[in-house]
């Protein structure tokens, strides 16, 4: 998903200047409500649906929270708190979570072996025939994510991963670059959806996950 930020905004993110975010505006406060539903180490809530933030591109994490607040990503919960956010807290606020380690360990178990195969053709070849990229493509080899637009697939739950394609579907989330997600999920079935989102998730993510990589556009 291609940022939607503001000049300034971009800007000072891009910079990757902890100092920037410090002066930009303190993260601390806003980040104790995160902690509620995120994890005190951004790890995210598997069980409830919340995603990990830890290790994801700055760039993104803070478009995100602008989509949040413009309504191009529809979340009732996420919608206000972001709205009463200063810029100088997106900043801050992506900055951290940014910095965090991501998980070492996968998310879920690896699902049924039909499953698993369909998840692992879709994520790492597609489905030309029906018109679908594979994930990897745009997501990086191994689904590590390509900042700033891209991010990591793996070490997130398979409930994040399949409420996402279904949000890009319905039309709730439409903040992805030249309608690029709602097409490819419009081409998902259900159980392509079951399948790649159970298989990206028994994924172990890598010891490092390359934030800062300069992202490709296809």
């Amino acid at each position: 998903m291609v940022c939607a930020l503001s000049v300034p905004l971009a800007a000072i993110v891009t910079a990757g200047s902890a100092e920037a975010a410090t002066a930009a505006g303190s993260a601390v406060p806003a980040m104790t409500t995160c902690i509620a539903c995120h994890g005190a180490k951004g790890e995210g809530n598997s069980a409830a649906g919340y995603p990990r933030l830890a290790g994801l591109p700055a760039d993104y994490i803070a478009a995100q929270l602008q989509s949040f607040a413009q309504g191009t990503r529809a979340n009732s919960l996420m919608a206000p708190m972001a709205k009463a956010l200063s810029d100088g807290q997106i900043i801050a606020l992506a900055h951290d979570y940014s910095s965090l380690k991501p998980p070492v360990a996968a998310y879920g178990p690896m699902p049924a072996v039909a499953q698993a195969e369909l998840g692992q053709r879709l994520a790492e070849r597609g489905d030309w025939a029906a018109g679908i990229a594979s994930c990897f493509r745009c997501h990086g080899p191994g689904g590590v994510g390509v900042a700033p637009s891209f991010p990591p697939l793996i070490g997130q739950s398979a409930g994040y991963i399949e409420a996402q394609i279904k949000a890009w579907k319905d039309g709730s989330r439409h903040n992805d670059p030249q309608d690029l997600m709602h097409t490819i999920a419009l081409r998902l079935t259900d159980a392509d959806t079951q399948a790649v989102a159970a298989w990206l998730a028994a994924q172990k993510p890598p010891a490092s996950t390359p934030r800062h990589a300069s992202a490709q556009r296809h």
